[in-house]
């Protein structure tokens, strides 16, 4: 959380206010929200915590974060689900949203700093592949995730008029034109 807070910070001049978007009955969203709480404080960021419940909770969403600078939203199958729908809502309130995963800036998502879900898939096959050949699933280490990505769609940065800076750019794994 502290890093994607960190990117938001370089791209967006004057970077104030971050809302953070998630799913309310999501419990897994308390660490999230704590770490991107003390980031901010860190930071030197005010940051709003907006909810949904369920799709039709969107448009309320982000009518409430147009005071924000820029959004952060956790991850969620509610939101994986509806990623267009989301991407759709920000451009339109030209608002810079920071994803967890790359599907979002594949359909026209700004950027996204997280875990690389095709790798953490080919780490699950082989822990698939032991538990077959007879390992004990409580034998098994739990592992985090090793390799992280950060994308950043230029074509979206344009169109809500961010100009996204050269070192940023060289720091990312992907460029979407």
């Amino acid at each position: 959380m502290g890093k994607r807070l960190e990117l938001l910070r370089e791209i967006v001049p004057g970077l104030s206010r971050v809302a953070i978007l998630c799913q309310e009955k999501n419990p897994g969203n308390a660490e999230y929200l704590r770490h991107a709480e003390l980031a901010a404080d860190h930071l030197g960021v005010r940051a709003r915590i907006v909810t949904v419940h369920d799709p039709g909770d969107f448009p309320r969403a982000f009518a409430e974060m147009r005071g924000a600078s820029a959004v952060i939203q956790l991850e969620d199958v509610l939101f994986t689900s509806h990623r267009k729908q989301m991407v759709e809502l920000a451009a339109e309130n030209r608002l810079p949203v920071m994803y967890g995963i790359r599907e979002f800036v594949d359909v026209g998502g700004l950027m996204t700093y997280g875990p690389d879900l095709r790798d953490q898939y080919r780490q699950a096959a082989t822990y698939v592949d032991k538990i077959f050949k007879g390992t004990k699933p409580a034998d098994l280490p739990v592992q985090q995730p090793t390799k992280i990505e950060f994308l950043i769609n230029v074509k979206t940065a344009q169109a809500i008029g961010l100009v996204i800076p050269a070192p940023i750019l060289l720091r990312a794994d992907e460029i979407i034109e």
